[in-house]
């Protein structure tokens, strides 16, 4: 899956839990971090079924 499909891919899973019809002016931050907390814990087939975190963290652990 390209970057593109990535992307839309995140973009449904946002979606999932604010449909397009959602006032995001009334989402608070700590809601918001809530669902991205959740998001980014989830297992991608693209990422080889390794979460979105545990990518950045590897990936960030080699600049120390």
């Amino acid at each position: 899956m390209g970057q593109s499909g990535s992307n839309e891919n995140a973009n449904g899973l946002l979606r999932e839990f604010y449909p397009k019809q959602t006032n995001l002016s009334k989402v608070t931050q700590e809601e918001l971090r809530q669902k991205l907390e959740l998001i980014n814990n989830r297992p991608r087939k693209c990422l080889n079924w390794t979460t979105p975190i545990e990518v950045f963290l590897q990936e960030v652990s080699h600049l120390d």
